[in-house]
């Protein structure tokens, strides 16, 4: 029998397997091992007792053995699981503090003869509910997945990692052209690369339906033909000629393949040979059999000659009307009632206008995390505290490195003219070596240092002859260094001993971009060229000849002009961005927890906002691929809580952007038909108006004459001259396209009055007083024929590669993952 530390017995009984204490407290079994946490403690303690019964009942030896071996540094922990235990269980293991041995065997016999079914399901229960806690938890912690099939199309499955390799593929591909990639741009990749993947899924059964393929000799065309593709021409074409090279493009291609089919991944070319035969080809594949499916069904369209004729003389009519206007606000909104089952009616009969992508809408209030006065002051105190050391450094690389700045150093001249910032005045009116700041400049507290000044021209003219280490299109080396300054020393001798120095380019140049022009290489300013190349054009002398070694290979460079001499600054930038404190955003977060914490339901959400006076702001329509949420910001992790959560849900406080948000799930709308309530604000308009029309309708009866309606409504009677048979406005009333096609209704002309119209803004009562046709003598059939073929193509290309996505079976899981 154990004892406490106070020497008092214990209640109840260990096993062989000690607990071990985690740093967040009392664990089951090895916490090291498991991961187990206090929130498992009383399933564990649960578990672990039962566990001790049936080892106590089947074998009572086991307690004297462990009475005498468990060494006392385990009584604390056998004591608050004793506890546990008969907190949960005391109806069937009362204590006994004073009771011997015997006495507990006793216990425990009757126990065993009499209970134990009921504790060996205690113990099944126990295990499922610890089981089923642990794996719920693990998933919890897991988050987004990021292996397996994300989606499917007609079958063809996408798995997330060919998805995020193409996502990247893409992104790189806007890094590369100068793009920065952001949250939108990124979410705008995602979604060009799904579908097109949901588009090459589709197409790809149609083409074998249709047997549309790509042979051998026509993709040879694509690619060194007069056909080839943009990509290849673009590649091989000469920039001076401006002729694509089929052979250079053939040659190209054949080195390429014979290192991607040879498998000689130790040569540097291989990723551009795998790339171009595993990525680059395929598409242009799809390409031509994409080309070739649009075109047989763009060619499906037929323009007859009655139709251009039919079309041409409807445009050419014009009417001439009198008519009362009665518009629908003479009628109050409360006077006509739309119950449900109208609303649901007009559903029924215009599924197809009410469809709708699964979504889901929020409203949130929101925690202001930005800087305040505070700590902008703290900032700039913190700037103001380096300036002495920025003022009086030697190594201005190593200080800003040192001390981090939001703005690199720059070694190189700025012409005043090109200074940007808040600052420029004050910064070129200081000397060499000046400091000023700190001043704020847009989110930054900064300093600036002038290093330098010379006066420099704002733009030169130069040209060069360049021997380059490697080939600029193949990208192969072509010369070590040595031999490369050898040969630049060489051609340099002849220009000094008086060979036109354009002649010597056109021959020896490397650079196919200006050797056709002697070297020329025009009129540019600062930072156009690599910075060796352009430190001594700006710096060097009209007239100068010199040899500049680059990362391309050496040049030989000559100075043609210089122009436009101004001050230009050499200037270094200490930046430090203003940042909220540490005690300002746990401020914020700690209010928007506690709003989160004590407003768990929709109505005490609403309740909540009234009364911390807060405002609660809804949101667009949130998709289940989403990462950024209009008005908001960026937040995946909010929108897949969003997609996990219940209509009237709360969430707990999320970071984003500048700010702590807590949202209430207000609306989830499934794939299909809108709900009655969604749409009840898009058809009670159109109801309402149409009850209007009845209304407005009887109060105009029979009456024969614009002048009766007029004095039966209380609205004058007006005229519209030249109305157009292809336009649907009506002069000083607006968009009518019913009323615009009544007055063109011949069978009204001589007739006394129309029925009464309902039109978009009012009830129309018309009288047709003429429709004539005026002469269109400049015409050409065979042209607008044309452009009405070309505009009916265009509609079908669009619509039947929507047609084909709407018959398609389409399963996007993106959200689950992303």
């Amino acid at each position: 029998m154990f004892t406490s530390q106070t020497g008092k017995p214990l209640n109840y009984f260990s096993i062989l397997i000690p607990f071990t204490e985690s740093p967040g407290g009392i664990g089951c079994f090895s916490t090291k091992k498991t991961g187990y946490t206090p929130k498992s403690l009383n399933i564990c303690s649960t578990v672990f007792l039962c566990f001790t019964d049936i080892f106590c009942f089947l074998h009572p030896a086991t307690l004297r053995i462990q009475r005498n071996t468990i060494s006392m540094s385990t009584h604390a922990r056998l004591h608050v699981f004793h506890n546990l235990f008969i907190t949960n269980f005391h109806l069937f293991l009362p204590s006994f503090p004073k009771t011997d041995y015997n006495i507990y065997m006793s216990i425990i016999q009757k126990i065993r003869d009499k209970a134990a079914w009921l504790v060996f399901g205690l113990i099944a229960v126990s295990l499922i509910g610890f089981l089923l806690m642990d794996a719920r938890s693990i998933g919890n912690r897991a988050g987004a997945s990021t292996s397996g099939i994300i989606g499917s199309v007609n079958g063809e499955k996408l798995d997330y990692a060919e998805y995020q390799k193409q996502v990247s593929e893409n992104e790189d591909r806007y890094k590369s052209q100068g793009y920065p990639v952001n949250d939108m741009l990124s979410q705008n990749i995602r979604e060009e690369v799904w579908n097109q993947f949901e588009e090459n899924a589709i197409l790809m059964t149609e083409y074998q339906k249709l047997g549309i393929d790509v042979s051998d000799k026509e993709l040879n065309d694509m690619l060194v033909g007069p056909n080839a593709v943009t990509e290849i021409k673009r590649a091989f074409t000469d920039p001076n000629t401006g002729q694509f090279d089929p052979q250079q493009a053939a040659s190209r291609i054949n080195q390429l393949r014979a290192i991607y089919k040879g498998n000689r991944k130790s040569d540097q070319n291989y990723p551009m040979a795998q790339n171009f035969f595993e990525q680059a080809l395929p598409q242009f594949i799809k390409m031509r059999q994409r080309e070739k499916y649009i075109s047989l069904i763009a060619q499906s369209t037929y323009i007859p000659k009655w139709m251009i004729e039919k079309t041409n003389s409807d445009n050419s009519q014009i009417s001439s009307v009198n008519y009362v206007k009665v518009p629908y606000q003479t009628i109050s909104d409360s006077a006509v009632h739309i119950p449900d089952e109208d609303i649901q009616t007009y559903l029924d009969k215009h599924k197809n206008q009410f469809k709708q992508e699964e979504s889901r809408t929020i409203s949130y209030v929101s925690f202001s995390a930005a800087p305040t006065s505070g700590d902008s002051a703290a900032v700039f105190q913190q700037v103001a505290a380096l300036k002495p050391d920025f003022n009086s450094t030697t190594d201005m690389e190593s200080f800003l490195a040192k001390n981090g700045t939001e703005i690199n150093y720059n070694d190189a001249f700025v012409p005043k003219s090109k200074i940007a910032g808040s600052a420029k005045d004050s910064i070129t009116a200081l000397p060499k070596g000046g400091v000023t700041g700190p001043y704020l400049d847009g989110t930054n507290y900064v300093l600036a240092r002038v290093m330098d000044i010379k006066t420099l021209p704002d733009s030169v003219h130069a040209r060069h002859i360049l021997v380059a280490f490697a080939d600029p299109k193949t990208g192969q080396q072509k010369m070590d260094d040595s031999t490369a300054k050898q040969k630049i020393d060489s051609i340099k001798a002849l220009v000094d001993k008086g060979q036109p120095f354009d002649s010597v380019a056109f021959r020896l140049s490397d650079d196919e971009g200006s050797r056709i022009k002697g070297g020329d290489l025009g009129y540019f300013g600062p930072g156009q060229m690599v910075k060796e190349f352009g430190d001594f054009a700006f710096n060097g002398k009209k007239g100068e000849i010199k040899i500049v070694k680059t990362q391309f290979g050496y040049h030989l460079v000559e100075i043609l002009d210089q122009k436009n001499f101004e001050p230009a600054y050499k200037i270094a930038y200490f930046a430090r961005r203003i940042e909220p404190s540490q005690e300002t955003d746990q401020n914020a977060s700690g209010l928007a927890s506690q709003f989160a914490g004590e407003n768990r339901d929709k109505a005490s959400f609403d309740a909540g906002v009234k009364k911390a006076n807060l405002k609660s702001i809804a949101s667009t329509e949130i998709q289940p691929t989403d990462f950024n949420i209009q008005g908001l910001g960026s937040s995946r992790t909010l929108v897949r809580w969003i997609y996990g959560a219940k209509l009237g849900d709360v969430s707990e406080s999320f970071s984003v952007g500048d700010k702590y948000i807590v949202a209430l799930v207000t609306e989830i709308n499934h794939k299909g038909t809108m709900s009655l309530a969604k749409v009840r604000p898009m058809i009670e308009p159109i109801l309402r108006n149409q009850k209007k029309t009845e209304i407005i309708s009887a109060k105009i009866g029979s009456s024969a004459t614009l002048e009766a309606v007029a004095s039966a409504t209380g609205q004058p009677v007006s005229h519209a001259d030249s109305l157009q048979f292809s336009s649907p406005y009506v002069p000083n009333v607006g968009l009518e396209p019913k009323v615009v096609g009544y007055s063109f209704d011949k069978q009204l002309i001589g007739k006394a009055l129309s029925a009464p119209v309902g039109g978009n803004d009012g009830v129309f009562v018309l009288k047709v007083e003429n429709v004539s046709a005026r002469a269109n003598y400049n015409v050409d059939e065979e042209q607008a024929r044309q452009a009405m073929l070309q505009s009916q193509e265009s509609v079908i290309q669009r619509a039947g590669i929507d047609a084909l996505k709407k018959k398609a079976k389409i399963e996007d899981d993106r959200g689950k993952f992303l």
